[in-house]
């Protein structure tokens, strides 16, 4: 059996990649692949925390840009990824994962309020945390919420599950030169604004020497592979 090289990780996925194919809703069989993924991770020893994106329902400023106060318009996009939690952590429990859903908006006829005691005690039983709502406040990415709760759990990396295979030169949907990087520092993402990951987490997990693995979802065994080590996807440190 494979041997993973992280303790704990925090496994951050694009609400689009839970959409499937069409992006929009829930695609209850790439969240079952996903489960699966996060079980085989959880057998092998490693602490599993999780972050969702909300843009298979609502991305707060592409949706609501221009049309509705920014700062609602971001809340709006915090309760997709309740939503998104709330459904992943059912699946997560019909494959016999135990999981807690941790919301940074108190709701706690829904979920758990968060608080980092009881997420940390929940990670050393062996429960998969995921952590909703964002970071309970406007003008932040769900990038940024992963990377705070990273540096606030103590992983050791942080896992970017995408709907793209790593980090390139240029948008390769646009450039069909762009090639795909191994390696990328966080400078370098911030000096040739690369967007791969928004400034503000990228300064975030630079400051606290947190290392990230983007890579795609397709197939969602590249979720054990990551933790067990493999060269996939962009390593960014």
């Amino acid at each position: 059996m494979e041997k993973p090289v992280y303790r704990r990780v925090l496994l951050k996925l694009s609400g689009e990649a839970l959409g499937g194919e069409s992006g929009r809703g829930l695609d209850f069989a790439v969240m079952r692949g996903v489960a699966l993924a996060v079980k085989q991770c959880a057998a092998l020893g490693v602490q599993i925390g999780l972050v969702t994106g909300g843009g298979n329902y609502w991305r707060g400023a592409k949706d609501g840009g221009g049309k509705m106060e920014r700062s609602r318009a971001d809340q709006m996009g915090m309760l997709a990824t309740v939503m998104n939690s709330l459904a992943l952590s059912e699946v997560l429990e019909q494959q016999g994962v135990p999981a807690r859903v941790m919301s940074m908006l108190d709701m706690p006829r829904v979920a758990e309020s968060y608080s980092y005691g009881r997420a940390m005690h929940h990670l050393e039983k062996g429960r998969v945390v995921l952590f909703a709502a964002g970071s309970g406040n406007p003008y932040f990415s769900t990038d940024s919420a992963a990377a705070l709760k990273a540096a606030e759990i103590g992983a050791d990396a942080l896992l970017m599950a995408k709907n793209i295979d790593g980090v390139y030169t240029a948008d390769p949907k646009k450039d069909p030169a762009a090639v795909r990087l191994d390696r990328v520092g966080y400078g370098e993402i911030l000096a040739k604004d690369l967007k791969v990951i928004d400034s503000a987490a990228t300064s975030l997990l630079r400051d606290n020497a947190i290392p990230t693995l983007i890579f795609a979802l397709d197939p969602p065994e590249n979720i054990v592979r990551a933790v067990c080590g493999e060269k996939i996807g962009t390593i960014v440190d």
